[in-house]
């Protein structure tokens, strides 16, 4: 894997898949994602690695605590600039992709100013 946010997108999309799914797969990962099935067993294995995830013996990936805290905190940011940017009228695929890419980059300090503010409108 490349980047943190490489591996922060991994382990946000086990989180959702884990939603909706019995199990995870890096099959479901790489049809969700949209990469081929080689990209994300690398991925898997760096994550295993860093001890955010762990796999059966039938191939099921779970978030351990470490990645599901990870995992939790990028969803939060996603979800939360992603509804800010639509209450300001950007359309739904443009407040997706900005939140995409901010939810990575924005410090903890900057992320909790902005939800305090939202939070008293």
């Amino acid at each position: 894997m490349k980047s943190n946010e490489s591996s922060e997108d991994y382990l946000e999309t086990i989180l959702l898949l884990s939603k909706k799914l019995p199990v995870v797969r890096s099959v479901d990962i790489a049809r969700e994602m949209d990469f081929k099935k080689s990209s994300v067993s690398v991925a898997m294995k760096n994550l295993r690695e860093k001890g955010h995830i762990k796999v059966s013996d039938a191939g099921y990936i779970y978030l351990t605590d470490s990645g599901k805290r990870i995992a939790d905190k990028i969803y939060e940011r996603h979800r939360l600039i992603r509804s800010w940017f639509m209450d300001l009228g950007v359309d739904e695929k443009t407040a997706d992709d900005d939140a995409c890419r901010i939810e990575h980059v924005i410090s903890v300090k900057s992320f909790n100013a902005l939800k305090k503010h939202f939070e008293k409108k």
